[in-house]
């Protein structure tokens, strides 16, 4: 039975001990596979991806149980660890992955009898020390276990002493007159001389290694493979594209970069088209759960509480458990944890390949997914840190020559040389840059986004020096149909963009021209009536230019505009705006003038009533001044005699003013009820 296991999912991961660094092998961002005996996994398979990634697949022959080592660059090893694959047709194969741990090297210093760990001086080190046996060289030899380290202060600097127990008494040595020192134990000289060699060793390589340990039940030979995926240069593409041939001559060619340490020899090599979802996670590092610090048990005091009475009833705890929101709950809680169990369960994984597809003679193309795939034809020998150009698609493609005059210039400008292209290749193109030729030399540069089957699009390689164009601007605005109803006034109006595109063509020759015309938001296009094409952003339109001729294009957008006024809201001015604007029909206009009218006799009753109001409010302030002095001097008095005259004089004109207010009231009510009326009785279309 065939086996499949993704190690980053179902392996074992063992923390390896011991050495860092294996005795030889293979640095660089790639892994070159070998087995417990010394021979190879040859590198057999590698797909480079648009996302930064490429795909390795290694494979050969192992009998019984093997051991595997696949060194990486540290760069290269939480990818490693993503993406590792290990194919073993074995019964009962249980692979195991171990490799020393980022923290190896920083635990194993940490464990050593002299701790290098934190890079120490000479003082710490005697200081972490305390009673090794220890002779020194300062500059005769001494004898002594070590006691201690003091800091003594000597102006601005401090001097350190190695405190030394020798020969029954304590006796301070200056450290800088300490020559050489060693320990008397040599478990503690080995440890030191080990830290140093794994620090040594640690600085010299940034490879680490993955252990790979594939256990069978029988000793039979069988072929394995491992894959996985990490970064290495993106690959890279670029055109020739030849016009100047009745069937233009396309070339492209990938640019593809060996970035390691390791060789590919005679490798199936396929280039992915595409953009996945790639990231880097940090599996390689070890991390730790901040978890929370409780105090110990122990016995203590009890502390004092209360109790809060009781219900009467003994089954109101069962009520509340058997209540359908706790016991929902319950049976949610229970669902997921089903649902864990279920999901902790391993799933094997599955490998597959991309189907091959259309071939040319460089390339098969094929589909990756969702993605594109190119498969050189032949295999691919590239030496580390080497690259390459290889051949990925040459044919004959549909190529018209034409001139494109682009954007909205200021001024004379030259249109720029391009060519409509049709890829009929067969095969899906990456983006890229193309250099074309015409009459058998250099004609200029292009760019072409993500180029698909039978797709056409537009690429431009340089300027007509010998074609000008210029273009006019204009904005019209139109009054189209006005309507009255309900109160409601609506005015419809278009506003006309115009341009017009003046083209001076100085050669002999007739030329093709494209123009492309910026889309105008929310405008419909109204001349002309048809296009070549249309984008997102743009119009594109065709015209052919006379030899030493000139030629005009007009191009006519129409954005729609609709203004709703509501009659009853409009002051007299705005009123007698519109019933004099021209662009308003005659009948629409004398219906507004007679609404003038009724408005202005509604607006004159309205002041009408405030004026009236103002005066009641001026008389009833003056009787309120009279009544305050007819009560300083009292009404007995001949001042107070002729205060009561006035005020009696004063009531019956505010009386008057009553009356006058009333009848104003009436007919501000009525001129405003003539104008509401006349307005929603207006039916003009």
């Amino acid at each position: 039975m065939r086996t499949i296991t993704g190690v980053a999912i179902a392996a074992v991961f063992l923390a390896a001990g011991g050495n860092l660094l294996p005795a030889g092998g293979t640095s660089g961002l790639f892994a070159q596979a070998q087995n417990s005996s010394g021979a190879e996994l040859p590198l057999r398979r590698v797909a480079v991806f648009s996302s930064g990634v490429g795909y390795f697949e290694h494979g050969g022959t192992v009998s019984g149980q093997a051991g595997i080592r696949l060194p990486f660059d540290v760069d290269a090893v939480n990818d490693a660890l993503k993406s590792l694959m290990i194919n073993d047709p074995a019964q009962g194969a249980s692979p195991v992955v171990s490799y020393p741990s980022e923290e190896t090297l920083e635990k194993t210093l940490k464990s050593l009898g002299v701790d290098l760990s934190e890079n120490p001086g000479t003082a710490e080190i005697f200081a972490a020390q305390r009673g090794a046996e220890i002779e020194i060289s300062a500059p005769n030899s001494i004898n002594g276990r070590i006691a201690g380290v003091e800091r003594r202060a000597n102006g601005e600097n401090d001097d350190v002493f190695l405190s030394l127990y020798t020969n029954g008494s304590l006796k301070l040595i200056a450290l800088k007159d300490i020559g050489s020192f060693a320990f008397k134990d040599p478990a503690l000289n080995a440890d030191l001389e080990r830290a140093l060699d794994l620090i040594a060793a640690n600085r010299a390589s940034r490879t680490r290694n993955l252990f790979v340990t594939l256990n069978a039940a029988s000793p039979g030979r069988r072929d394995v493979s491992l894959s996985y995926v990490i970064p290495v240069p993106i690959w890279k593409v670029s055109y020739r594209l030849d016009l100047g041939q009745s069937a233009p001559l396309f070339q492209g060619w990938a640019i593809v970069d060996n970035g390691s340490d390791s060789d590919w020899n005679n490798v199936e090599l396929s280039l992915v088209a595409g953009r996945p979802v790639s990231f880097i996670q940090a599996l390689y590092p070890p991390y730790y759960l901040a978890r929370p610090f409780e105090p110990l048990s122990i016995a203590g005091t009890a502390r004092a509480q209360s109790y809060a009475p009781g219900y009467e009833s003994a089954d109101f705890a069962a009520d509340i458990f058997a209540d359908e929101e706790y016991g929902g709950q319950n049976a949610a809680r229970s669902a997921l944890q089903k649902e864990a169990a279920s999901a902790s369960a391993p799933v094997p994984a599955e490998r597959s390949r991309a189907a091959g597809g259309s071939v040319v003679a460089a390339a098969a193309g094929g589909a990756a997914g969702d993605q594109f795939s190119f498969t050189i034809n032949k295999p691919v020998t590239l030496l580390r840190r080497q690259s390459a150009m290889l051949p990925l698609v040459d044919g004959r493609l549909t190529a018209v020559k034409t001139l494109i005059l682009s954007g909205t210039p200021n001024g004379s400008v030259h249109p720029r040389l391009g060519a409509e292209i049709t890829n009929t290749t067969g095969m899906k193109l990456p983006a890229g840059p193309i250099t074309v030729y015409d009459g058998g030399v250099y004609a200029g540069d292009a760019l072409i986004e993500f180029f698909s089957e039978n797709d056409k699009r537009f690429i431009s390689y340089g300027e007509d020096l010998s074609v000008t164009a210029s273009v006019k601007y204009s904005n019209t605005r139109f009054t189209g149909v006005v309507t009255v109803t309900g109160g409601v006034m609506t005015i419809n109006r278009r506003l006309v963009y115009e341009r017009t595109y003046t083209v001076k063509n100085a050669g002999a020759e007739t030329k093709r021209l494209i123009v492309e015309h910026p889309v105008t938001g929310g405008a419909v296009l109204a001349e002309p009536k048809t296009y070549l094409e249309k984008t997102d952003s743009l119009y594109r339109f065709v015209q052919n230019l006379p030899g030493g001729g000139e030629a005009a294009f007009t191009v006519k957008e129409e954005l729609p505009l609709s203004e709703r006024i509501v009659l009853a809201q409009l002051g007299e001015n705005s009123f007698a705006a519109y019933a004099s604007n021209q662009e308003i029909p005659a009948n629409v206009r004398a219906a507004l003038s007679r609404a003038v009218e009724l408005r202005q006799k509604a607006d004159a009753a309205r002041q009408a009533l405030t004026e009236l109001q103002n005066r009641k409010t001026r008389l009833a302030a003056e009787q309120d001044r009279i009544r305050q002095n007819l009560a300083a001097v009292g009404n007995e008095t001949e001042p107070g005699r002729n205060y009561l005259t006035r005020m009696t004089g004063l009531d019956r004109e505010i009386d008057g003013v009553n009356e006058e207010i009333v009848n104003a009231e009436k007919l501000v009510q009525t001129t405003r009820a003539d104008l509401d009326a006349y307005i929603a009785g207006l039916n003009l279309q």
